[in-house]
């Protein structure tokens, strides 16, 4: 339960990272506008460019209504940027009147000076990066996933005295890798400029097993990511207590709804994390959970609190 001196983290909805129909895009953001306990909310294609045509077009009416909810909204750039149109989509954020979450260098030198966030694909590992970071205009950073606790201390620290927010993401598929080249599409024998968006076919990656026919990975176009939903229920009074001031959940196809509901109860003490986590697997639609990479354990592995 969270005190006077350790209030409770804001809840925030990171970007969605797979390639939904617009129509199911829009529906989901509506409802999470009008019934989702989150304070800010993440736009914005971060993984491929190609399908952004998709989803820019809702843009405005996903603002508006999101905004009229009382949400805060973030605007996420690509993680990779390679191409002329991809350079074109991240300067374009500069000129936006909303906050933006940078996921790859190159969109520093546009907003060098404005205030703005670092995205958790961005790598900030050490407390010099985030020093210089905030120097350049940084007001406010999403850790990577894969920082144990005792870094996620240090940078908590070091964004507090920088007057900077820290965000953690607590539930979804982690974020692994990011690559050239796009594995959906060889894994069913295109490429990459002939994908014919089959990703879209996989709502949240598409599985990965071993040789043995184990799930392992998750792939989402050029980002491969973890087959276990990361999950930090157990976790939330000591990353309140380190002083993380956002909670990030990654957006999947089950009911997020309830899912930010049992992290925002949880969170403020109305709710022990042992029963949220019987009614988070209860929804029947997670493989496996982790949170193996806090514990400074192998990232695929999860205990709670009580065995950890």
């Amino acid at each position: 339960m969270t005190t006077d001196r350790t209030p409770a983290p804001r809840l925030t909805l990171g970007p969605l990272l797979f390639h939904w129909p617009a129509e199911r895009r829009r529906d989901f953001y509506f409802r999470i506008a009008d019934e989702a306990p989150v304070d800010t909310v993440y736009l914005g294609e971060v993984i491929c460019s190609k399908r952004a045509p998709f989803s820019e077009p809702l843009l405005p009416e996903l603002i508006e209504r999101l905004q009229g909810a009382g949400k805060t909204v973030v605007l996420s750039s690509l993680a990779e940027v390679m191409l002329r149109r991809e350079r074109a989509m991240t300067a374009a954020l500069a000129d936006s009147e909303l906050e933006v979450e940078v996921n790859d260098a190159s969109a520093l030198r546009k907003l060098a000076g404005r205030p703005h966030r670092i995205g958790a694909l961005f790598n900030t590992y050490n407390e010099e990066t985030m020093r210089h970071l905030a120097s350049r205009g940084a007001m406010h950073f999403a850790l990577p996933s894969e920082l144990p606790r005792s870094a996620v201390r240090l940078l908590a620290e070091t964004a507090r005295e920088l007057g900077a927010g820290v965000e953690v993401q607590v539930f979804g598929r982690a974020s692994l890798a990011l690559s050239a080249r796009c594995y959906h599409a060889r894994a069913h024998a295109r490429t990459k400029d002939n994908c014919q968006f089959v990703c879209e076919h996989d709502s949240d990656g598409m599985e990965l097993r071993t040789i043995e026919g184990e799930p392992w990975l998750a792939v989402n176009g050029i980002q491969t990511m973890s087959h276990a939903y990361l999950c930090m229920l157990d976790e939330l009074p000591e990353l309140a207590a380190m002083g993380v001031t956002d909670l990030r959940l990654s957006p999947h196809s089950l009911d997020m709804v309830k899912v930010a509901q049992l992290f925002r109860d949880t969170a403020d003490g109305r709710m022990a994390a042992e029963a949220a986590h019987e009614q988070l697997m209860a929804l029947n639609a997670i493989p496996a959970l982790a949170n193996g990479f806090w514990h400074g354990r192998p990232g695929f592995t999860y205990s709670k609190a009580s065995e950890a």
